[in-house]
């Protein structure tokens, strides 16, 4: 008999063949690794039931000057804000102009070239493309400051700010830019507007950043007497979003990536591009942390940690990138859980029109997650306790703070496992199972004798030690299921196998 260590590496792997995924984890949700074990990712309890009407494509968490802490959160045709007290302020504008809620593709009667494609057929996709509506938040001293991005003709544009309190709306900033696709303030108290025009210019430049004068977000026109500007930048692209980052603001665009440093008068801010065939897939696809900052591109992940950007490799990058629905890609957003080093992704698989899945890295121990959740927005721990995450319910959830998962499966399953080269059947008959507290886990066994035949599922098994076992077959996968409400731990699980032949 042979001892078999299952010792299989964190992070799942989804690329290639079946085989190409020999002795890694490969499917799961909602798991995570930490000092080499296998856990659950914690659940979360509800914190606000009706945060909004409409589902939330944008959150800010932050923290007034007498203590008191806020989170704000946009749909494609309200703002709302909430103090930490749970008490909910509807600070839309009443002129707002409304967005999308999901992105719309027009390939219809009357789109396209006529006769350029045969007669019954499905039509190549070259409708007119307009994005779901997000929110780029930040705040500016105390106060929250916004924008609605505003993409052919949808979405309001124009630079908000609500000086807290319920008495007011959110008004907009006097002289500023509009018709704009996001905002972000730097780390000098400027605030950047990203795209969009001046009033008096007629077509809104989609390349160009303008900024106020520092610490006064109502004086936008360049003098000598002030530090305002503005630059285009050179770049075939359409900005999609701005990020403060170490020193500098990032700014990504669909095909590229830029950065703007402070460099004082005359100039105020110097521009480079950093990065080339790098763009964000969405506006919501960038995030910050102490390593630098991540975000998701048409065909992969990048990040930058203040050079050059560089692409991520990525374990899973077949799995995600071969089964989402692109024509929703405009709602794909990124979330920092900074407790555990790690990017969360969320975004919708070809067969949703909304938000189900995420992928994530862990950039401190470098390996990738898969999982299915519906979160449409959310912030990081910091301002409130516990991360807050918004479901198309339109509830706030607080995230990492139970072991309550509302029936979703914690799960992990492995790609095929091999006795040597897989050339001989292989006769289990035991498993020395590895966890914290033994039993607080299923197992199940997949068996097969070729790469693509039909495989025959054994057990549950509760693990104790040792646990009985019977299968065969050249190749098994093992599966591993959290028994809800238990903070489960899964180490090195060991088999004793025999070769039993090589028929």
């Amino acid at each position: 008999m042979t001892l078999l260590a299952l010792d299989i590496p964190a992070g799942f792997y989804r690329n290639g063949t079946d085989l190409e995924q020999s002795n890694r984890w490969r499917d799961g949700s909602l798991v995570r690794w930490r000092d080499g074990s296998l856990r659950p990712v914690k659940g979360w309890s509800e914190r606000k039931t009706s945060f909004s009407t409409n589902i939330i494509r944008g959150m800010h968490a932050w923290e007034s000057l007498d203590g008191s802490v806020y989170l704000a959160g946009g749909s494609y045709n309200e703002l709302k804000a909430m103090v930490g007290s749970n008490t909910l302020y509807d600070i839309t504008p009443s002129d707002l102009n409304a967005g999308l809620e999901k992105a719309s593709l027009i390939t219809g009667y009357g789109y396209g070239d006529y006769g350029a494609e045969d007669y019954g057929r499905e039509r190549t996709n070259y409708g007119n493309y307009s994005e779901a509506t997000v929110w780029s938040l930040d705040n500016f001293g105390e106060y929250l400051v916004a924008c609605s991005a505003k993409v052919s003709g949808n979405g309001d544009g124009r630079l908000l700010e609500w000086q807290l309190g319920s008495a007011a709306d959110a008004a907009a900033i006097s002289n500023a830019p509009i018709d704009c696709l996001g905002l972000v303030v730097t780390e000098e108290r400027f605030l950047f507007a990203l795209g969009g025009r001046f009033p008096a210019e007629s077509y809104a430049n989609p390349r160009k950043v303008y900024w106020c004068d520092q610490e006064d977000n109502t004086t936008w026109t360049a003098a000598t007497t002030n530090q305002a500007g503005s630059q285009e930048l050179q770049t075939s692209g359409m900005i999609m979003q701005g990020l403060r980052t170490r020193g500098q603001t990032l700014i990504l665009t669909d095909i590229d990536a830029h950065v703007a440093r402070f460099v004082g008068s005359p100039f105020i801010f110097g521009f480079e591009r950093v990065g080339t065939a790098c763009g964000a897939i969405s506006r919501k696809a960038a995030v910050d942390v102490d390593m630098g900052a991540f975000w998701m591109g048409q065909r992969g992940f990048f990040g930058f940690q203040g050079n050059t950007v560089q692409q991520l490799p990525c374990a899973v990058h077949d799995y995600v990138f071969d089964d989402f629905n692109r024509d929703q890609q405009s709602q794909i957003w990124a979330w920092s859980n900074v407790e555990f080093g790690e990017i969360w992704w969320f975004y919708p698989s070809s067969s949703s029109q909304e938000v189900d899945r995420y992928v994530a890295y862990n950039y401190n121990e470098n390996f990738w997650m898969t999982g299915n959740l519906s979160r449409t927005a959310g912030v990081p721990r910091g301002v409130f306790k516990h991360p807050l995450l918004i479901a198309t319910n339109k509830t706030v959830y607080e995230h990492e703070s139970s072991l309550s998962y509302d029936g979703a499966d914690v799960f992990a399953e492995t790609g095929p496992i091999s006795l040597g080269n897989g050339d001989q059947t292989m006769n289990v008959m035991q498993l020395i199972p590895d966890e914290k507290t033994q039993g607080e886990v299923s197992l199940k066994f997949k068996t097969r004798f070729y790469p693509n035949d039909t495989e025959t599922t054994h057990g549950p098994y509760t693990p104790v030690n040792p646990t009985g076992v019977r299968f065969a077959g050249r190749q098994f996968r093992m599966r591993v299921d959290g028994t809800a409400g238990k903070d489960w731990r899964v180490g090195n699980m060991r088999v004793d196998a025999f070769p039993a032949g090589k028929r």
